[in-house]
This record gives structure tokens, C-alpha cells and sequence, in this order.
């Protein structure tokens, strides 16, 4: 019984070193990053990379071809990303690009969007408010109902009560079935929130793969389909609703390429190479010209420079991340809402 219990107390304390030691090394160590933040800049054609370097760890600017850039050099180079300092300094052109622009008409097409695939991995309540898009005041309001998708349909359930509603959820049903919509559906996506300009509902993957817009409209249903190209199936789409309407959403497909969801639903192919949602972390940084699109996998950062109209490839810039942190025991992870060990 005493071996046991000795068994029992080494077999403690080899998991508790495990665990903790590495962790305490990491904490202690804070070893230099190589990590750099980077945005194109269209004027002057490159990306212009920002790093905290040397024992002061002092910000550095420069481009791709090691030329340094003061603050100031940066500001005039992203006018778009810095335009508040810009203005508070007098400084702000008139035109980029031989385009004319203002301040408010850059504050309203700049665009930041991230997606973290802890946001994925994960249990999920699949129940949503399905705002109503077209309020009669400005505000938007919460509905007293939410809705899932079964197999058989759309049902919307009172919360109040926990019953559904039937009429309600017939018309809905019915609204996508003339659509050509198959139930049940495998990916659904909005931005449940009153705090917004305007609501666009949700983005819908069905049972077939294909993509459905359903939002509420004077409390009727709108439904419409995206026309998805031949070859094309998408797995993620993920509803954004930028202040300037832009767009409606980015959508990835088995091939991991990166598309977005147009205002006027078409299905753009972008400059990205690959984009795994359940693995990767992606930024997006853009304005009316051009867009820079990070993603993080565990090994690099890719930026990729985009053009804002149709989203080709201007340039690309690899960056490998520097790890020296000892490998450890954990039960948590950025990449997901699970615990359990993990090496």
C-alpha cells in the first residue's frame, strides 16, 4: 500500500513539474520576438514594418529594402491608418492617389476585422436573434424570440415562454424552401448585437454547401442565394457588416482560399494564399485603396496586400516566428474553449 501511495505522490509531482516548470522558465525568460506588424502602403509601394528592437526597445519603421522611416514619414506613407494624426497635425492631404478624400469618407471605408479560431472550436448554442432589419426608429431592437435551423426547418422560439412560433416559423421555412434552400444547415453566421449602424441578418452554408443571405425586413423574410462558382465548396463564412457596406462577409473554401462576399452577392476570389479557420488567426487592416491581410499559423506571418476593388495580390512579405519557449504540459489553448492536457 505504501508503494502506491509513493507511486501515486511521484507520478503528482512529475505532472505538476511538467506542467508548472516550463511555464515558470517561459515567465522568467521573456525571450526577444522577431514578430513584426506590418501594413502596405500603396504611395509608396511596399510594406512598412514596425518593430520594437535592441536592449531599449526602441520602435523601428522600415521598409522591405531596410530603409528607415520616421514617425512622421510613417504618418505621410499610411494617411489612411494614421488620419486622425494626421488631421490633428494639419497635415492631411487633399487627394491619394489623384482621388479626392476627406477625413470622414476614410473613417468610413477603413475596415479592421480578426478571426480567431478559438471562436470555432468550440460548443456553440445554436440559437439566434434575428434582429429586424428595417427598424421603424434608428435604434435597433432585440427581438423576443430567437430561431434555429432543424432538420426540417426554421423555428422561432418566444423566450419567454419557451414556445415556438408557429406561424412565424412556417413563414421563414417556407421563405428559404422557395429558395431552394436544404435543411439543416452546416455553418451559420451574424452579428447578434443592437450596438451597430444596421443589421444584414445572416450568412447561411446549407445542407448542399450552398450559401443563403437571410435577414428580417419589415418582419417578413429576405432571402437570397449567392451564385457560388463551379468547383468551389465553401466550408466558413463569417457575416462582417462594415460601416460602409462594402461587403457582406469572407467565406473559405476545402482549398483554404480566401474569398469575399460582395454587396451586390458575388463570391470573390482573393490574393491569399491559404486561410485555415480552425488553425490560423487572420487580420485584416484596410481602407477605400488597398487592404493588408495577416495570418498567423504556428510557424509564420504572411501579409498579403490587396487590392480594395478586386482583391488581387499586390505583394507578399514571410515573416518566421521566433519560439524559443520550452515545450510544457497545458490544459488551455488559444486555438479553442476546451480543457484537457495537452503537450
Amino acid at each position: 500500500m505504501r508503494k502506491i501511495a509513493d507511486f501515486i505522490l511521484c507520478f503528482i509531482v512529475l505532472v505538476l513539474l511538467v506542467w508548472q516548470l516550463p511555464w515558470l522558465i517561459n515567465f522568467l525568460r521573456t525571450p526577444d520576438s522577431n514578430n513584426t506588424f506590418a501594413l502596405y502602403s500603396s504611395l509608396a509601394d511596399d510594406f512598412i514594418c514596425n518593430q520594437f528592437v535592441g536592449e531599449d526597445k526602441k520602435l523601428h519603421r522600415y521598409g522591405t529594402d531596410g530603409r528607415e522611416y520616421s514617425t512622421a514619414e510613417t504618418d505621410s506613407l499610411l494617411p489612411c491608418f494614421f488620419m486622425r494624426q494626421l488631421v490633428a497635425d494639419g497635415r492631411f492631404p487633399d487627394s491619394i492617389h489623384g482621388r479626392a478624400v476627406t477625413p470622414h469618407e476614410v473613417l468610413q471605408t477603413n475596415i479592421s476585422i480578426r478571426l480567431n479560431p478559438r471562436d470555432i472550436n468550440g460548443n456553440n448554442i445554436a440559437l439566434y436573434p434575428l434582429i429586424e432589419s428595417m427598424p421603424k426608429r434608428v435604434d435597433l431592437e432585440w427581438p423576443d424570440d430567437m430561431f434555429r435551423i432543424t432538420d426540417t426547418g426554421i423555428e422561432f422560439i418566444k423566450m419567454e415562454t419557451n414556445e415556438v412560433k408557429t406561424q412565424k416559423s412556417r413563414l421563414f421555412t417556407e421563405a428559404l424552401q422557395e429558395k431552394g434552400f436544404s435543411f439543416p444547415a452546416l455553418w451559420v453566421s451574424g452579428n447578434p448585437s443592437v450596438r451597430k449602424a444596421y443589421d444584414e441578418g445572416y450568412l447561411i452554408l446549407d445542407a448542399q454547401h450552398r450559401l443563403f443571405h437571410l435577414k428580417r425586413c419589415a418582419g417578413r423574410p429576405f432571402v437570397h442565394e449567392f451564385p457560388i462558382p463551379e468547383g468551389v465548396i465553401l466550408t466558413h463564412v463569417f457575416a462582417i457588416e462594415p460601416a460602409a457596406r462594402q461587403f457582406r462577409g469572407l467565406a473559405v473554401d476545402t482549398e483554404n482560399r480566401l474569398y469575399v462576399l460582395t454587396s451586390d452577392y458575388r463570391i470573390a476570389l482573393t490574393g491569399v494564399e491559404s486561410f485555415q479557420p480552425v488553425t490560423d488567426r487572420l487580420m485584416i487592416l484596410g481602407n477605400m485603396f488597398d487592404w493588408t491581410v495577416s495570418v498567423l499559423d504556428d510557424y509564420a506571418i504572411h501579409h498579403y496586400a490587396l487590392d480594395a476593388t478586386d482583391y488581387h495580390l499586390i505583394r507578399r512579405l514571410d515573416r518566421t516566428l521566433s519560439d524559443s519557449s520550452l515545450p510544457g504540459l497545458h490544459f488551455t489553448s488559444g486555438d479553442d474553449r476546451f480543457c484537457y492536457p495537452r503537450f
